[in-house]
């Protein structure tokens, strides 16, 4: 997984390629990966072992103190105590008396940390017999695949009640792992501390289990024991055989007065056998038996040996068992966290995460001595999660991650500097260039500042380059002017692409231009970005655009009322001022139009004429005003009663034309004249007097009766005057 999470970072960076890997964009997050792979990949061979081993051991040394762990006793064998009995080993005699006396007080358990495969006399067949009286006693063997190094269990002891006292050494030589379980030449067995732990645990009626989440982890009451693999948190192809877990040691209070190590509560075998061990030390208790005594040389390191000054204090053998013990009982019990690590994703992301945090914090203050608090506060939010996980039972990469950042730190400032010689550089270049150019030239960096002005620039602004450099356009410029420079510099910055723009330009006299200014983006050997802008400045230009714009709009306005006094006189040549219809010269073009379209279609072509009945008797008898009134509510109905493709005319007084195109047969243009007459006869009110007035109607039909236009209207001219002779109010077909 190492490997391929390395190859996919190596492809990664050289895919962005080296050249650009460094632009603006990419520039922290390249940093960051390219750091965290290397911090990745020397963790990954070992290269930090120790440190991550020695990081997790100051915060065993940093955690707060715990309660004494009062389920459990030593019976220490010190000096004092093997000068009593005179000789080593002890005898199995008095092996078998301390046992009886610490029976009497009822112990939940006994470890006798002490190797008894040979007999040693005298009292020997008194031990063995205590062996079968004890139940809730716990012997001790070492195992190993040579059988010259191992050290049987103890003669004639059940098997049941034997566990294994192997230790787990680091690269340090220092115990940080507890070895539960081994099976070995096809035998299971379990440790010494385990067998303690669980014969202290049946009375709670507690028992091992397979966890529901996992079968192969032991479930132990309130606890899950994650196994230890090689390479979990900061250990490098470690031996992991057998069910090993990271110990969590537990850290007993002590007497701080008398600067002895924390450990837990002891009393000597010499005591012990002269009745002087109070009787709570022992009842319900779980009561190890070893030695401490420095001549035996049984003894290892710990976390908690080490000293950030000074000599290390090792602990004896059976303290180690007795934190192993007090590490299971407690998780079972009340829930003590274990010490567990996280996947190998996490812990990568956790990596690449201080690293980005470290270039970011370097790159976007660009000052060493203004990111200094911000580093230190990192660190110490780094040290500080890191702690507070770890009392919760989480080992974090600490050593990585401080590294990562503070390499990630160092390599952006490092970066920085060189940028800024770059840039030194380019604006010495850039001066240079620019000043033999006629036209006003600006250069800005990407915080929108002036670093290189030329004298044309200066001259148009009206303000000298020393008064000008480092600052920016709101300094200068009104807000809205200043707005819109910003905006276009933004556009150049985001895009990388040239852009040229026309804006308002206001300089030191208050007198405001007409500028075009064209932006362009450039880029130096250091990865520095400079947008640089070329200003035109256009004002007479758009002055003469604007005049030449103004007599477009004059010559467009007279000529739009000139067609429109066209369209009033052409309306109203084809149109009756009164009612709005079209005239007798509209009706003869139409008409001829109209006769021309069903010739070439082959269709039939109606035409009715159509005069009012009496109405010289209303314009007589209410005036003229009335009759035109009347005249105009009749050009209404004469239109509501055709269709959008007839068209209606006024040949003048009452007197009215309607083309009926297109009908399929006479028998329509006789309902029309029918629907006309209908509509014309309803009852017509003027001013208060209601009055109703008829009309006869005259129709020819092309080309049934003619396919002459002339004949055609001389036709229903006549036709109209037959229907007046013949009662007027109906119409005629001629």
């Amino acid at each position: 997984m190492i490997k391929q999470l390395g190859k996919r970072f190596v492809r990664l960076i050289f895919k962005l390629n080296l050249k650009q890997s460094l632009d603006r964009k990419y520039r922290e997050l390249v940093v960051a990966c390219s750091v965290a792979v290397c911090i990745v990949l020397m963790r990954s061979v070992g290269m930090f072992q120790s440190l991550e081993l020695a990081g997790l051991d100051h915060f065993f040394r940093l955690r707060p103190n715990e309660q004494l762990e009062e389920r459990i006793t030593i019976v220490a064998i010190d000096e004092d105590s093997l000068r009593r009995v005179g000789s080593w080993p002890i005898p199995d005699g008095v092996i078998a008396q301390l046992l009886k006396k610490l029976q009497v007080h009822q112990p939940r358990a006994i470890g006798l940390d002490i190797y008894r495969d040979l007999a040693v006399n005298p009292g020997h067949q008194e031990l063995v017999d205590i062996y079968s009286s004890m139940p809730n006693l716990i012997g001790i063997q070492l195992l190993t695949e040579k059988t010259n190094t191992r050290v049987l269990a103890p003669i004639k002891m059940n098997p049941q009640q034997v566990g294994f006292n192997n230790l787990l050494y680091d690269i340090d030589g220092k115990v940080r792992r507890n070895l539960l379980y081994l099976h070995m030449n096809n035998q299971h067995y379990e440790s010494f501390a385990l067998k303690l732990a669980l014969q202290y645990l049946q009375a709670e009626n507690i028992k091992p289990k397979k966890s529901p989440k996992n079968p192969d982890y032991l479930s132990l009451g309130k606890a899950v024991f994650i196994p230890f693999r090689g390479n979990d948190g900061g250990y490098v192809r470690a031996d992991d055989k057998g069910y090993q877990i990271l110990a969590n040691f537990p850290k007993p209070l002590c007497d701080k007065k008398s600067g002895d190590f924390c450990s837990f509560r002891q009393i000597s075998m010499s005591d012990v056998l002269d009745g002087k061990v109070p009787i709570s030390w022992i009842r319900d208790r779980i009561v190890l038996i070893g030695s401490t005594a420095p001549s035996l040389q049984d003894f290892v390191f710990i976390p908690y040996s080490g000293q950030m000054l000074g000599t290390a204090k090792p602990v004896a053998g059976i303290e180690l068992q007795a934190y192993f013990i007090s590490e299971l009982i407690s998780s079972a019990l009340v829930g003590r966290p274990l010490l567990r690590v996280w996947p190998k994703f996490w812990e990568y992301l956790w990596i690449f995460g201080w690293s980005y945090l470290g270039s970011a914090i370097i790159w976007r203050i660009k000052s060493f001595s203004k990111s200094i608090p911000r580093v230190l506060l990192s660190l110490g939010i780094l040290f500080l999660s890191s702690y507070l996980a770890f009392l919760a039972g989480w080992w974090l990469p600490l050593i990585p991650g401080i590294l990562t950042f503070i390499s990630a730190s160092i390599w952006m400032i490092f970066h920085i500097a060189y940028m800024q010689e770059e840039l030194k550089r380019s604006k010495e270049f850039l001066h240079e260039v620019i000043n033999s150019i006629p036209d006003p030239i600006f250069v800005k960096n990407e915080k929108h500042q002036w670093i290189v002005l030329n004298d044309a620039y200066c001259q148009f602004i009206g303000y000298p380059d020393s008064l000008l450099l480092e600052k920016s356009y709101y300094e200068f410029f009104p807000r809205h002017e200043a707005d819109v420079f910003r905006q276009q510099d933004n556009l150049v910055f985001s895009t990388q692409k040239p852009q040229e723009n026309e804006e308002q330009f206001t300089d030191a006299t208050g007198q405001t231009h007409l500028i075009a200014t064209k932006r362009s983006l450039h880029k130096d050997a250091a990865g520095n970005f400079f947008l640089v802008g070329v200003i035109r400045d256009i004002t007479q230009r758009k002055l003469m655009e604007e005049e030449l714009r103004r007599t477009a709009d004059e010559l467009f306005r007279s000529n739009t009322e000139l067609k429109l006094k066209e369209d009033h006189l052409r309306y109203l040549a084809y149109h009756d001022p009164l009612t709005g219809l079209s005239n007798r010269k509209f009706f003869v073009e139409q008409f001829y139009e109209s006769l021309h379209w069903a010739q070439n279609n082959d269709l039939l072509l109606g035409l009715l004429f159509i005069d009012l009945d009496g109405f010289k008797q209303i314009n007589d008898t209410l005036g003229h005003d009335m009759g035109d009134r009347l005249l105009v509510i009749v050009a209404q109905r004469l239109n509501n009663c055709l269709r959008g493709s007839d068209t209606v005319s006024r040949l003048g007084g009452d007197e009215f034309t309607v083309i009926l195109r297109a009908i399929p047969d006479v028998q329509i243009a006789a309902r029309v004249a029918e629907k006309i007459l209908a509509s014309i006869t309803e009852p017509i009110v003027l001013s208060g007097y209601t009055t109703k007035i008829s009309a006869s109607i005259g129709i020819s039909v092309y080309p049934i009766n003619s396919q002459d236009a002339e004949t055609l209207i001389q036709q229903a001219d006549a036709a109209m005057y037959r229907a007046k002779h013949l009662g007027k109010n109906r119409y005629e077909l001629t």
